[in-house]
């Protein structure tokens, strides 16, 4: 198949445009999920088999959920230190749940049942046993044999960076991709009448908009419509890792890393830059560098994603 006939495949099927099927597309590639000559192949076996829906219920869901904890979340992003006010971390902590909703919807094509844990407490990027309880069909609901940790990104993403030691805290650990962009927790207040029954009304009261304006400022917000989510794939805490487990392309200077697959540790890059012999800088692609040097890393090309893994995860529950 063509670059062209995958990507409108993709928009048809996510129900986005073609820039952000392109996007797609191309973080694809640049994470080592395919090339150009196999796109067809990523798309039907991989991509599309792998993709679930999340419908406005659901969304409304999440977003209570989070709304219901807000209070008792840590406001600092992990791994730096930049404050987030309580509108961003709304809506990053509903887009965080919206992925774990669609994991939940992924196990039940796989015939599991499974409770999310949303409650009170400390919000982390990245949370490990975010499955509470499992059940398969002639059982009860249990907790699961195997903790499972999730991590939400943007379509953008291609880095499955897990810091510190919380590589450690889980057996499993899941990547989704989801759409909705910048503007989900937007979109869903315009679809519930937030902007147009209550906050543009107030403005028109007081009169600072006309209804000229209020049209305009509705027009400029994305409606609400379902979000995609891919589920990209997962590894395994103890499979086997090499030491310095880099690939990635050598130029004049610097040395680009689009690779990945296991430890990272403080002093990586300089081995990398000495074992490469640049007299540039050792550079992950599309990102440059993380905010911490301790961790795991993997781009998404190196994830299990196939049916038999999956089976293989699914079953050890």
């Amino acid at each position: 198949m063509s670059k062209e006939s995958v990507a409108q495949t993709v928009a048809e099927r996510l129900r986005v445009d073609e820039k952000t099927a392109g996007l797609i597309i191309e973080k694809a590639i640049a994470g080592g999920e395919t090339d150009d000559a196999s796109l067809g192949a990523w798309l039907e076996q991989r991509f599309l088999p792998n993709i679930v829906s999340i419908d406005k219920d659901g969304y409304a869901r999440m977003c209570i959920d989070a709304l219901k904890i807000l209070d008792t979340t840590a406001a600092t992003d992990f791994g730096g230190s930049r404050q987030r006010d309580l509108g961003q971390l709304w809506a990053d902590m509903t887009r965080g749940y919206v992925g774990e909703l669609a994991f939940q919807h992924f196990l039940a094509a796989y015939g599991i049942d499974a409770e999310l844990g949303h409650e009170a407490g400390a919000l982390e990027d990245y949370l490990p046993g975010d499955i509470r309880t499992v059940r398969k069909r002639g059982e009860t609901a249990r907790p699961p044999k195997k903790q499972i940790g999730l991590k939400t990104t943007k379509w953008n993403g291609i880095w499955f960076d897990i810091p510190g030691d919380q590589f450690n805290h889980s057996d499993a650990h899941v990547l989704m991709k989801i759409g909705g962009g910048r503007d989900h927790l937007f979109s869903f207040f315009k679809d519930i009448g937030v902007f147009s029954d209550m906050i543009l009304p107030l403005g028109k009261r007081i009169g600072l908009l006309s209804d000229v304006e209020v049209g305009a400022i509705l027009g400029k917000i994305p409606d609400w419509k379902p979000i995609s989510a891919y589920v990209a794939g997962f590894v395994l805490r103890d499979a086997p890792y090499a030491d310095l487990p880099y690939a990635g392309t050598k130029g004049r200077k610097h040395f680009t890393i689009a690779g990945w697959n296991g430890k990272m540790s403080a002093g990586d890059l300089a081995r990398i830059k000495e074992r490469e012999g640049i007299t540039g800088e050792a550079k992950f692609l599309g990102i440059g560098s993380f905010s911490h040097e301790n961790g795991h890393l993997f781009n998404t090309g190196n994830l299990k994603w196939t049916p038999k893994d999956w089976q293989g995860l699914i079953d050890s529950l």
